[in-house]
């Protein structure tokens, strides 16, 4: 009995319909069938999974009450902590590092809200990528067409989730980490406000730009994950003491998203860095919302400028002693930036931090007259596995750095987003979007729209992503076959 979302397993578990250790046996089996050819996983934690799975099954013997997402399988980017495995983050280098001693934050609620954890996803190494094409565990392939990257650095979230593999996937964003995958392999993710989810028991990348979230096959479980991460953690310096603020039953009370006047496209920079696919894209979700017209985020470009220098500088930093002692073993496509952030003067620093806080004061401007912002979540579809150049509207650009033109201004300011897949053929007939010529070859490839909020209105972001998802414009589609 095949279960696509978290909600349907949650459902028959309840029924009686099916068992928590079955769903987790046909999942474990179709990994081991798909995973060969995509690459997702680094580990799979087949023991402890079955101890969760029948003690789910031991509860609803009894009949006790069963948590949220009882049964439910899903993995982890392996940056997360979990308990008795090494966390690598994607490097070689972390190998000979302890096994965690407890779960981070995140697994652990995971575990009290029932999930089952099936096992570890790979990523760009030190989440340092928007490829996961890693020299050390193997590139991750994107399911809906093998020859094509998942996206990173959390490419095997998005794969796996792609592949339905697994219903959920929890994965991080610094740049764009979950963006890029959610655009490039067809999947929902939501990147919170900075602060809203505890970072605790993760390996860190840029304090001051990481982000964790959920990746998930539709809209309703990408809320029902959410929902049973939040709340706040006080080891975790930059997580906010925020109140738990529930998104799931307002979208399942059908809570209708901002309309018209109160959404608008973002236009100027998102749209010269946006190929005619990604634009379109923008226009149909758009439409869906009944946006109208366009505004600018005028310090766009220079957001992302201050993400580049956060990012090297605080990554840069972190790693410089291990990377004296240690250099060889550090992946060829990241550790020659991790040294050059290391020698950023402090003086680039702190003015990129002065250029965040003005361009966030800029966007609250926006919101003051505007719910939600539109704009593509990537310049274009997935591209060829190797790739190392670009053409954008004409302009010749670095591939691995460019995926994340679009995403790395909103993370500079730390606001909510989720990502909606968009298709240009779905499973309804080719008449979700028109595919300009030139992108014609691409006809089967998906790619992302960001739904951006004001800060901890991650409410809004997910209502008008469910309504979408209610239109058809945007959906979780299985891979090709």
């Amino acid at each position: 009995m095949t279960l696509a979302t978290a909600q349907q397993i949650g459902a028959a578990i309840r029924a009686g319909s099916i068992s928590a250790t079955l769903v987790l046996e046909e999942c474990l089996a179709r990994i081991a069938r798909q995973d060969p050819s995509l690459n997702a996983f680094t580990e799979i934690t087949a023991e402890r999974a079955r101890a969760e799975a029948a003690a789910i099954d031991a509860l609803r013997a009894k009949g006790a009450a069963l948590p949220p997402l009882a049964g439910v399988p899903y993995a982890v980017k392996n940056l997360f902590d979990v308990k008795g495995s090494v966390t690598l983050a994607g490097a070689a280098v972390n190998r000979t590092r302890p096994a965690a001693a407890e779960d981070a934050v995140l697994v652990a609620r995971m575990a009290a809200a029932g999930a089952v954890l099936v096992g570890a996803l790979n990523m760009d190494e030190h989440a340092y990528g928007f490829t996961t094409e890693n020299t050390h565990f193997g590139a991750t392939r994107n399911p809906h067409d093998v020859s094509r990257t998942a996206g990173g650095s959390s490419g095997g979230c998005g794969a796996a989730v792609a592949a339905q593999m697994v219903p959920i996937a929890l994965g991080s964003d610094t740049n764009g980490s979950i963006r890029v995958p959610s655009s490039l392999c067809g999947v929902f993710g939501l990147k919170p406000t900075y602060g809203r989810l505890p970072r605790t028991g993760t390996f860190p990348f840029v304090h001051s730009l990481d982000h964790l979230g959920p990746f998930a096959g539709s809209v309703g479980d990408l809320a029902l994950c959410y929902d049973a991460m939040q709340g706040p953690d006080g080891r975790d310096a930059g997580c906010a003491e925020r109140a738990i603020e529930p998104t799931f039953a307002g979208i399942r009370r059908g809570q209708q998203p901002p309309q018209g006047e109160r959404v608008a496209i973002l236009g100027g920079y998102f749209e010269q860095w946006a190929s005619p696919r990604a634009r379109a894209a923008v226009e149909q979700v758009a439409g869906a919302l009944g946006a109208l017209g366009r505004v600018e985020l005028r310090g766009a470009a220079k957001a992302r400028a201050a993400a580049f220098i956060t990012t090297g500088s605080e990554a840069g930093a972190m790693h410089r002693l291990q990377l004296q002692a240690r250099y060889a073993e550090y992946e060829p496509l990241s550790r020659d930036r991790l040294v050059a952030g290391s020698l950023i003067p402090a003086a680039w620093y702190v003015d990129a931090q002065r250029v965040r806080r003005t361009v966030l004061e800029e966007a609250l401007r926006l919101f003051e007259r505007f719910d939600l912002l539109l704009a593509p979540a990537t310049p274009v579809s997935a591209p060829p596995l190797g790739t190392e150049w670009l053409d954008i509207n004409g302009r010749r650009v670095p591939a691995r750095a460019s995926l994340g033109v679009l995403s790395q201004p909103i993370s500079s300011l730390g606001l909510p987003v989720c990502t909606v897949p968009v298709w240009p053929q779905s499973s309804r007939g080719r008449d979700s979007i028109v595919v300009p010529d030139d992108e014609d070859l691409d006809w089967h490839l998906p790619i992302g729209v960001q739904i951006i909020a004001a800060p901890w209105r991650e409410d809004l972001c997910l209502a008008a992503a469910a309504h979408v998802e209610a239109l058809g414009i945007a959906h979780g589609q299985a891979p090709l076959t």
